[in-house]
């Protein structure tokens, strides 16, 4: 069964280009789960005579949100919704809590947990000695259903007393302040690289498939650095979201 669009009045005085507005109009419907993963709509001419459109309008609406990873095309099938990405802004939170706060059901399964020495990348980075140790935490979280990222985490053990049932059940960042630890600062390193095998079959993808990393040094309000996380995001559900300004 296909759908159409609700009633949208189109503001053709508005700077806002038309596609833009009839995009944003579906987009919301499809967040909203007012459109479902799975709903297939109407065919573009059908769409462009519904909101008295011209058809190529309407082709860079759907076009639009195709991009953006809401909407997919598929032969013999037409335009279908597809689950949404996790769109994160770029700053100081937890994943656990950016999911929760997008109204996403967030899930933690914890592959390793270990109290370790560092290795020298880790130890660099926290800015350890020899002999420290640190909490090296590996976790696969999940959005409902769906496996989102997997998460290797590593935290000064003198910092923070941390177990693997409480991290299962909220996010690190939670367990790090409600601690007396006040996250300050951090820096971060977005990237991608291709799934290698075990990753691909944690994440439900296919081997060599594109996924996004992150990297980052979180900091107390003294300068210390708490935290160090190397993370792996799957691309075909997940984007970070800047906010750019002038000065």
């Amino acid at each position: 069964m296909t759908e159409g669009i609700p009633a949208l009045v189109v503001d053709r005085t508005s700077p806002v280009p038309l596609y833009f507005q009839v995009a944003q109009h579906l987009e919301q419907l499809i967040e909203s789960g007012a459109y479902p993963p799975g709903t297939r709509l109407d065919n573009e001419i059908q769409l462009a005579d519904q909101l008295g459109l011209s058809r190529p309008t309407m082709r860079r609406a759907i076009e639009y949100l195709v991009d953006r990873g809401l909407l997919v095309r598929k032969r013999g099938v037409g335009t279908q919704v597809v689950q949404p990405k996790v769109r994160r802004p770029v700053e100081l939170s937890s994943l656990y809590d950016d999911l929760t706060a997008a109204g996403k059901q967030p899930r933690t399964e914890i592959l390793s947990f270990e109290l370790q020495e560092p290795s020298e990348v880790v130890a660099e980075a926290l800015g350890l000695a020899a002999g420290d140790t640190v909490y090296a935490v590996r976790r696969l979280r999940f959005t409902g259903d769906e496996p989102l990222s997997i998460m290797s985490n590593y935290v000064p053990a003198d910092i923070v007393r941390l177990d693997a049932e409480s991290l299962q059940r909220t996010g690190l960042y939670a367990v790090i302040r409600a601690a007396g630890v006040n996250l300050k600062i951090a820096t971060q390193t977005i990237g991608g690289r291709a799934a290698r095998a075990a990753e691909a079959r944690l994440l439900g993808e296919h081997s060599g498939a594109p996924l996004l990393t992150m990297t980052r040094i979180a900091y107390d309000e003294t300068g210390r650095a708490v935290e160090y996380g190397s993370h792996l995001y799957r691309a075909s559900m997940y984007t970070f979201e800047l906010t750019l300004t002038t000065t």
